[in-house]
């Protein structure tokens, strides 16, 4: 196609957003001021794929039509994803409580409730640092060789280990099991199962 738009085919482009960007709206229960929004997102995907339009194959409006229908897709599907994990209608933390005293949502959720705690990330600093101590005194224990073997598995894996020349795959798992039982021994098992992993 062109990379100019005729007015004709300008109509037919936005006629068919239009439609497709009610329907979206409609079907999504959106607010009637979204509707701006979501005919210019199918617009600015329409005008990206239009290069790909075959007049042989069909009419402009029915491409346009099969392209907004895909997109509308992928936007319903957005939105329903975003209304599963924040609900309907999304409040912020910020926000007082009534009769509170000047409190907000977020003063009433917990550190440990938190969307560090939600991503896995520690949230109770102590326990952080003591993990970490348990850890050093941990690979403390262990033979030197057996320490670097555990550092080199923190940056790399154990075929890669064995391909330069660290010693075969098969004695490398072995040493890897040794260590996982003597770390498991003084309590730190969980610690040695990243390095399993790896």
């Amino acid at each position: 196609m062109h990379s100019s738009i005729s007015r004709d085919d300008l109509r037919i482009l936005l006629h068919e957003a239009d439609i497709a960007a009610r329907r979206l709206v409609r079907r999504l229960r959106l607010a009637p001021a979204e509707l701006d929004d979501v005919r210019q997102d199918l617009l600015v995907d329409l005008i990206a794929r239009l290069p790909a339009y075959d007049p042989d194959r069909g009419t402009l409006g029915a491409f346009a039509g099969i392209v907004l229908a895909n997109r509308a897709t992928r936007i319903a599907c957005k939105a329903k994803r975003e209304r599963r994990m924040y609900g309907s209608t999304p409040i912020s933390l910020d926000e007082i409580l009534p009769e509170s005293d000047g409190l907000t949502r977020g003063d009433l959720v917990a550190e440990a409730d938190g969307l560090s705690a939600l991503f896995g990330q520690p949230v109770d600093a102590f326990a952080a640092v003591e993990e970490r101590l348990d850890v050093e005194r941990g690979l403390g224990s262990l033979a030197p060789a057996d320490g670097a073997l555990c550092a080199s598995l923190s940056r790399t894996t154990v075929d890669r280990l064995a391909a330069s020349g660290h010693g075969a795959r098969s004695s490398l798992y072995r040493r890897i099991k040794d260590i996982r039982l003597v770390l498991t021994a003084i309590g730190i098992g969980a610690a040695c199962d990243g390095s399993a992993s790896a």
